[in-house]
């Protein structure tokens, strides 16, 4: 086992090396840290390439989305599990910080953005959670209402986010039918059409989805990821044909 001193001389090695890496190990090397879970190395990473003139969008996206990829791969393929997946999302959270501005500064959208809570009667976050921070990892904009949301709380966060997707979640069997109680009032309201509507939880299953009215289950984070893009990219490419 290493000494304290030991290990903050090895620290300081790795931190070293970090800054004289060339672009490409770096780059590498920021994939590898986001597996691992370490923020402080993905914050230094990202204000590496930074200084050396990388632009905002290209750290995004050949680094941080490049990275949580190989996490979101990995995790359903049961290499990964949901504590590493939620460290390696953390981490993500710390490369996104720094860029968040920069990006808004050059007007660089997201490829999409999701309104995502849990319904109302539950309080279980953890799935949604980590849905949210797989999502913003692949680039989208996510707004998190939280837990125990009724109707109007979503139709709040959707008059004011105007998202591109409604994300819900419940882990409960009992709080589950609300899931349909939102997509009827979405229904009334005639604006059911205007979003893209996902559902998840532990007791859930694609027959429900199909019998709420949602356009997608999906079991996991990662699916939750792969199935909004596709959705997403359907939706665009039917409205410019």
């Amino acid at each position: 086992m290493n000494s304290s001193n030991e290990q903050a001389e090895m620290d300081d090695a790795e931190d070293f090396e970090l800054a004289d890496l060339p672009d490409d190990e770096l780059v590498h090397q920021i994939h590898d840290d986001l597996y691992d879970g370490l923020k402080e190395e993905i914050e230094e990473g990202t204000n590496i390439l930074l200084e050396r003139g990388w632009a905002a969008e290209k750290v995004l996206n050949e680094a941080l989305v490049g990275g949580m990829k190989i996490v979101g791969i990995d995790f359903r393929d049961g290499i990964l599990f949901v504590p590493e997946v939620l460290l390696a999302a953390n981490a993500m959270k710390g490369g996104m910080t720094i860029l968040r501005p920069l990006l808004a500064e050059t007007g660089v959208k997201p490829i999409g953005k999701m309104v995502i809570g849990t319904v109302k009667g539950d309080i279980h976050d953890i799935g949604k959670n980590l849905v949210g921070m797989m999502m913003e990892g692949a680039g989208f904009e996510v707004i998190d209402i939280g837990i125990n949301n009724s109707v109007d709380d979503y139709f709040e966060a959707m008059e004011q986010h105007h998202p591109d997707i409604l994300g819900m979640s419940a882990l409960l069997t009992t709080t589950m039918p609300y899931m349909k109680v939102v997509v009827d009032e979405m229904v009334k309201k005639g604006i059911r059409g205007d979003y893209i509507v996902m559902v998840g939880g532990a007791p859930l299953n694609e027959e429900f989805g199909v019998a709420v009215g949602a356009d997608a289950y999906c079991r996991d984070a990662s699916q939750a990821v792969q199935t909004g893009q596709r959705l997403l990219q359907q939706r665009r490419a039917a409205a410019g044909a």
